[in-house]
């Protein structure tokens, strides 16, 4: 997991790694420049010789990235079209040595060269405006323009060069579109927009992401993130107070490394899952949640659902999971009397997933109710058991201490655990996760565009796997039976939980994108993701 910064704590970092480590900021810029030339040298096949680049270039640092690009990128053999967006006197420090260096080599240029550096000082811009289509022009255009220190909305001019290169957004010969560092027209550190802004195919960061680069809406216009380090060293990084950090792959690939199977591998040392879902009209939601903790890697995987919905999950489940049938409220749903039955199996099990498909009764609401408050494991509430618990009170449910309680809620259901019908109440989605895994003592999963993962020492998550073709039924059982999986085996071989829930996450959004691939959103189902994890495994292991 890495730490996401504010403009201002990275600004802070590029201060202390000039500070304290002497590497001089002009050097930082070239790093910068550098990062950004390596990705769209990687986009066009390795090479860019022979083709044309579009720089558009503020007065900050952001534009002195821009001109230093625009020179490595030119020596690489492109042709080079360096378009000014405000008066030369107004460019100051490291960009305006490196604009200084541009003038040189743009006046010792040979007139016959293979490529060229085209210096457009537009000034009011009205020269580059006049033009219909500035954009078609060039195979790729390097936004250069605002970086993190943007605060208010891009001026009338700036907004219309923004709607005029988004209204080809969708045209297949539309050139790539790189940001440097953030799409100009957002400010860094919100996730609702400010005003008009780029979006761009490729975003290239340096050394940390920004919460707009993660947090949609805003990260919606960052097209694929890349966040390159340029040589401040991560002890900077570690030294800034930031509770908002990003999943990364290594996250889940370290969690497979510490899970991995020995030679003295066996069920009982792999952990047991128990899974108490489904009532007489969803028992699909039983199968769901078991053969995805099956397959996740768990040693044993036992489902309880109510009697008369036994053979029915027994029939579909992988024939490797122990099916249980448990007392019954009259409409077919798991009763009170269930937990009694349940005694042994809760005493002995590594982690517990309840809720899916359980359905609504009063019987049904005290069982949870039970299951929670006298847990001896680890316990993941979902689905209909969230529901029967809202508006949650933590304490009322013994999660002062004890075993770890994991929430996994959409937004609807967030809002009843919180016990209002106010979306305001969740409008800033990151701060209303932290709060409530702070006031109630219990790791959140609120599901939904970028999952975020809340702990109750207040550190967030932002999840950046998964795609829309999850939001369709039983993805969220899925997920709830590689959380149930992932967390026996955790239980059992002592690995840390929050960092579990963070690797089970990554891990389930992976695999949604492996499916996505495969089969494409509007066809591909919770069963495709879960045979993903074949793939997801395979990929994270290599």
């Amino acid at each position: 997991m890495q730490k996401v910064l504010t403009g201002e704590q990275m600004r802070e970092v590029d201060r202390l790694t000039t500070e304290r480590c002497g590497i001089p900021s002009i050097i930082l810029m070239e790093n910068a420049a550098h990062a950004v030339a390596r990705v769209i040298t990687e986009k066009f096949g390795g090479t860019v010789k022979g083709k044309s680049v579009l720089v558009l270039c503020g007065k900050g640092n952001n534009g002195g990235d821009g001109f230093a690009v625009a020179r490595i990128l030119w020596n690489a053999g492109a042709a080079v079209t360096i378009c000014f967006l405000f008066p030369d006197n107004e460019i100051s420090g490291d960009a305006k040595q490196n604009l200084s260096i541009l003038r040189g080599l743009h006046s010792v240029q040979s007139l016959d060269a293979e490529s060229a550096i085209c210096l457009a000082e537009v000034g009011t811009h009205r020269t580059f405006f006049d033009r219909l289509d500035p954009f078609l022009g060039p195979d790729v255009v390097v936004d250069a323009v605002f970086g993190t220190g943007l605060v208010r909305p891009l001026g009338e001019e700036l907004s219309i060069l923004a709607k005029q290169y988004n209204s080809i957004f969708s045209d297949e010969n539309r050139p790539l579109f790189l940001s440097i560092d953030i799409p100009s027209g957002l400010s860094s550190d919100d996730a609702e927009p400010i005003g008009e802004y780029f979006r761009a195919d490729i975003t290239v960061g340096f050394t940390a992401a920004k919460p707009a680069n993660i947090l949609p809406p805003a990260s919606r216009s960052n097209g694929e993130l890349i966040v390159a380090n340029i040589g401040s060293p991560q002890e900077l990084i570690d030294e800034q107070h930031s509770q908002l950090l990003f999943a990364e792959r290594s996250d889940a690939a370290l969690w497979l490394d510490r899970t991995e199977f020995f030679a003295d591998s066996y069920k009982n040392k792999r952990g047991h899952a128990l899974v108490i879902s489904g009532s007489e009209s969803y028992s699909g939601a039983a199968v769901l949640v078991g053969d995805a903790a099956m397959r996740s890697g768990v040693g044993l995987v036992t489902v309880a659902t109510p009697r008369s919905s036994k053979d029915l999950v027994a029939a579909r489940v992988l024939p490797e999971i122990m099916v249980l049938g448990v007392a019954e409220t009259d409409d077919g749903a798991i009763s009170e009397a269930a937990f009694g039955e349940l005694h042994a199996l809760l005493e002995k099990a590594d982690a517990v997933a309840i809720g899916s498909g359980l359905s609504q009764s009063d019987s049904t609401r005290k069982f949870v109710q039970n299951v929670i408050e006298k847990r001896r494991c680890l316990t993941i509430v979902d689905a209909d058991a969230l529901n029967l618990i809202s508006p949650f009170r933590g304490e009322a449910l013994g999660c002062t201490g004890g075993p770890a309680v994991i929430l996994t809620p959409h937004e609807g259901e967030f809002l009843r655990l919180l016990g209002t019908t106010d979306n305001n109440a969740i409008k800033d989605r990151v701060a209303a996760v932290r709060n409530f895994s702070r006031e109630h003592n219990v790791i959140l999963v609120l599901k939904g565009e970028r999952v975020l993962i809340g702990s109750p020492d207040g550190r967030v998550v932002v999840n950046p796997t998964g795609n829309s073709g999850l939001g369709k039924a039983g993805n969220g059982d899925t997920l709830a039976g590689i959380l149930a999986g992932f967390a026996a085996q955790a239980a059992r071989m002592d690995i840390d939980i929050f960092e579990t829930v963070v690797a089970a996450v990554y891990v389930a959004g992976l695999a949604g994108d492996m499916a996505e691939k495969r089969f494409g959103k509007r066809v591909m189902t919770a069963s495709d993701i879960r045979e993903c994890l074949t793939d997801v495994f395979r990929e994270l292991s290599d």
